[in-house]
């Protein structure tokens, strides 16, 4: 869902903060809804200037609230040693994208509850101000519309849709009573499904009503959460597939390797044009000391590959991300998503075995859904 061409904004409390490009889309749609709808409707007596420079500082604002949500989650994330690669504001408002599933259903519970408690206090803060302000003025305005919209917040993120806050927490409740991860993702992905239906339902209701503009964002919202939720369905499908098998079973035995004297164009004219490699190991004699993958080659100028050797712009081996052999499928397939790299090298005392990609796992996942069709088939 979200871009790869995302803006790094700088980083709070370590974790990096990224802007993705639809965000622009709805600070100009809220900038504008405010400055020609909302605020000419509350205070009538403001020049049109000021109409537009209070709705583009509320708009800005809002998502400072919306990261505050998000760094609330992530604290509480940070506090149960679960890393956090970044938070992305975008069309939605933001997500945090946490490291690895929480440990425990009370971890779950808690990171889950942070976000929407966060919200929670800015809207008490902000109603708790409004008294101390000039009746009329553009502060009040501010604050008055933060504490709506931070309540507001509140209620949409508790409500129990998957992977909503609120789904998330009503995930907890069931893993805690079922012992079973996996089984109280699929239960509340379920009803995230069905609360992104009602969504889309309740948005088809304001179109036929003659409300076109809330009744399309409102059953955007809910293929958003339909989609999200299924997603998750999905991915615990394919996670109880691949439980039980290791690394062994799927990796790729061959694995190119380079030494790391070599220019990059020899990468490219001996192993990615002839057999399509997407990384090669890199040796210095025996030695491991790297990894050159398609990614490391593009960051490189293409007039400076037959000048630059491998050693410069391999992935060094202190830095390389790699798996056993004996390591749990599903577990390696959490680490390439968690890392977002494509391939990881297959090794045991220092010495590569194979390699393991996307690719590979998809091909091992198709043969056990063949073995499954195949197995059910004979039941039959």
């Amino acid at each position: 869902m979200l871009s790869r061409h995302a803006l790094p904004l700088g980083r709070i409390i370590g974790i990096p903060i990224d802007l993705d490009p639809s965000w622009f889309l709805v600070f100009a749609l809220l900038t504008w809804t405010l400055a020609v709808g909302y605020y000419p409707a509350e205070f009538k007596t403001w020049p049109t200037t000021e109409y537009w420079i209070v709705g583009a500082m509320t708009a800005c604002l809002l998502f400072a609230s919306v990261l505050l949500h998000e760094l609330g989650h992530s604290a509480v994330a940070l506090r149960y040693r679960i890393p956090v690669r970044r938070i992305t504001l975008f069309i939605f408002g933001g997500v945090a994208q946490i490291g690895g599933e929480p440990p425990s259903a009370t971890a779950e519970f808690w990171i889950a509850l942070a976000g929407p408690a966060v919200s929670f206090a800015l809207a008490v803060f902000f109603n708790l101000v409004q008294p101390t302000l000039a009746a009329g003025s553009a502060v009040l305005a501010l604050a008055t519309y933060l504490a709506y919209i931070n309540g507001a917040l509140v209620l949409f993120n508790l409500t129990p849709g998957f992977p909503l806050d609120g789904g998330r927490i009503f995930r907890a409740i069931v893993w805690g009573i079922t012992h079973d991860l996996r089984r109280a993702t699929v239960i509340a992905g379920n009803v995230g499904r069905l609360v992104g239906f009602l969504f889309i339902l309740g948005g088809a209701w304001q179109i036929l009503g003659g409300n076109l503009i809330n009744g399309m964002w409102i059953a955007f919202i809910g293929w958003f959460l339909e989609s999200a939720a299924l997603a998750q369905i999905q991915l615990q499908a394919v996670r109880g597939l691949l439980a039980g098998h290791t690394v062994a079973e799927a990796m790729s035995r061959h694995c190119a390797e380079i030494s790391d004297e070599a220019f990059l164009q020899d990468m490219l004219d001996h192993h990615v044009l002839s057999d399509g490699r997407r990384s090669v190991v890199v040796k210095a004699g025996a030695s491991v000391v790297g990894l050159l993958t398609l990614h490391s080659l593009r960051e490189v100028p293409q007039a400076d590959w037959p000048k630059t050797t491998v050693k410069q712009a391999m992935i060094p081996a202190t830095q390389m991300k790699w798996v056993r052999p004996d390591m749990d499928l599903d577990a390696a397939m959490e680490e390439m998503d968690r890392d977002g790299v494509n391939q990881l090298p297959v090794m045991r005392d220092g010495t590569v075995l194979g390699m393991l990609t996307r690719g590979d796992l998809i091909d091992f996942l198709r043969l056990l859904r063949l073995a499954e069709a195949g197995s059910r088939f004979s039941r039959e």
